[in-house]
């Protein structure tokens, strides 16, 4: 049964290098950058063999507990999609235990299990430092794949019961967005930190409470036979094997469950009422904004963009930190990477719709109709969101007096961006998730310059918005007395090119109605 399991993942896989150029590249890359993160932490493995043991100890026990996170809380938060499920066997007779061992050793194929079994083997080298050590070691490195392997089949299998239909796959993923955006600042404050002189305790306080935990008692044991402490090494050995034979009990016992237990079927939600058209405003761009919201509110595509716009800003402070930028300068920041995301979050708005868009086209809808409706709901959401944020960072970079400089760049950005949106997604539309699909999955066509897309507006939203920038640069960095000026230029120039990309933007959508139609018909 192993056999012939493994032969069939191995041909699932061997499936996937048969797509389109474009996903085959896609693919490769993947592969590529998966590898590539392992040959460095393999590295890093490497150079710490020649470190201090409490050096070395903290940094490889608080890795280890991240890792093994990783393999609980990925499957969970995204649903991720088994190729291998054990439900797929129930017609076949095959029996519990024997199935569930084939589809345990069937996962150690694959790019992660790959990775992981060259951490786990160079972490042997790390702990080269004497007798037992290195055999605590060697025992632990299958007990670290086999605790990933058995904590990603168990993840994946709980959430197949719980996360049965895609609606409640969407909210975990929102969730888990939302659960990123709350910790955020816990790293922040960690980077923010002085580990030149206090790096070494907190690293060594956080993997003495994760040493003792399932997830970071293998990868501590060594450190701590390492240290002398044969007997705290010896315990946190056997708490990692009584975890993974807990594992390997709850594994087989869901295996047994998918077998028999049929999968849920995902009921259909049905709403009431008109919703935001019960606003009764009348005319085509009217009609299309509160279309435009009822997306916004329903449409889990769209909340995964919302809920990623205050992520944004963090993920990019992180590194900065890293390399010393001082805390009060990163202020400058979320506004203009809000606004930016903001503006460019319907640039490929028409994809969303599919084949909704023969609406427009056979009712005869003006272009300059359609874009302007288009762009009223992030304005909507936009302009008090970044007004709030502005009132925040103006006083956490130090000067409450720049608080028209914030306001001026962010509405500088937004309004420019709009206006180039209406002008991408009606020119240059590409391949987007389809309604009702997971905002996670991949597009169901590539082929398209979407990456080039996509960076090619950001490039010109920044050019486009360059005098506000300028003027907001002249009076921060240059105490130039500007600030007035810079929020008129930003609420004028950039109204004046949001009402050109929609004017420009509504004569394309004219005059490719039946290519954009086609267009939505085919992806």
């Amino acid at each position: 049964m192993v056999e012939q399991l493994l032969r069939l993942k191995l041909r699932l896989m061997g499936n996937a290098f048969k797509r389109s150029p474009w996903q085959l590249v896609g693919l490769i890359l993947a592969v590529v950058y998966g590898l590539g993160i392992a040959i460095v932490v393999i590295s890093s493995l490497l150079g710490l063999r020649f470190v201090g043991v409490p050096v070395a100890a903290s940094a490889v026990t608080v890795f280890g507990g991240l890792l093994v996170l990783g393999f609980i809380v990925v499957p969970i938060v995204f649903g991720v999609d088994d190729t291998m499920d054990p439900r797929k066997f129930s017609l076949f007779g095959l029996p519990t235990s024997e199935l569930a061992t084939a589809l345990a050793i069937t996962a150690l194929v694959g790019v992660p299990s790959l990775v992981v079994a060259l951490i786990a083997l160079a972490q042997i080298v790390t702990w080269s430092r004497g007798p037992l050590p290195v055999l605590l070691a060697i025992l632990g490195a299958p007990v670290i794949l086999a605790t990933c392997i058995l904590c990603s089949r168990v993840c994946t299998s709980i959430a197949a019961f719980l996360l049965s239909s895609r609606r409640s796959r969407d909210l975990t993923g929102m969730l888990g967005i939302v659960l990123l955006i709350l910790v955020l600042p816990v790293f922040v404050l960690l980077l923010n930190a002085n580990w030149q002189r206090d790096g070494l305790s907190i690293l060594g306080g956080i993997a003495a409470v994760v040493g003792w935990t399932p997830l970071g008692a293998v990868w501590a044991a060594p450190s701590d036979a390492a240290a002398g402490l044969i007997g705290q090494a010896l315990l946190k050995e056997l708490i990692a094997l009584v975890f993974v034979g807990l594992l390997w009990v709850v594994w087989r016992y869901l295996v047994q469950m998918m077998l028999v237990t049929q999968e849920r079927a995902a009921t259909a939600r049905n709403y009431r009422g008109l919703g935001f058209f019960r606003l009764g405003v009348t005319g085509p761009s009217a009609v299309i904004a509160d279309r435009g919201f009822t997306y916004w509110v329903r449409d889990s595509r769209y909340h995964v963009s919302l809920l990623a716009i205050p992520v944004i800003p963090f993920i990019l402070m992180i590194p900065l930190l890293v390399i010393g930028v001082p805390p009060h300068v990163l202020a400058l920041l979320p506004v203009p990477v809000m606004a930016l995301f903001l503006g460019w979050s319907i640039h490929n708005d028409l994809a969303y719709d599919s084949t909704a868009i023969w609406l427009h086209v056979a009712s005869g809808t003006r272009g300059f109709a359609d874009r302007f409706g288009r762009v009223i709901p992030p304005l909507v959401v936009g302009v008090p969101l970044l007004v709030i944020a502005s009132l925040i960072c103006a006083p956490l970079y130090g000067k409450e007096s720049y608080l028209p400089v914030f306001v001026g760049v962010g509405f500088g950005i937004l309004l420019t961006g709009l206006g180039l949106s209406s002008v991408m997604s009606a020119r240059f539309p590409y391949p987007a998730v389809r309604p009702g699909d997971s905002p996670f999955a991949a597009p169901q066509a590539v082929g398209s310059a979407s990456a080039v897309i996509q960076g090619f507006s950001f490039v010109v939203t920044f050019i486009l918005a360059s005098p506000t920038i300028y003027l907001a640069y002249l009076t921060v960095f240059k105490s130039a007395p500007l600030g007035g000026l810079t929020l008129a230029s930003g609420v004028v120039l950039g109204g004046l090119l949001l009402w050109t990309g929609v004017t420009w933007g509504g004569h394309i959508f004219d005059r490719r109605s039946p290519e954009i139609l086609a267009f939505s018909v085919r992806n």
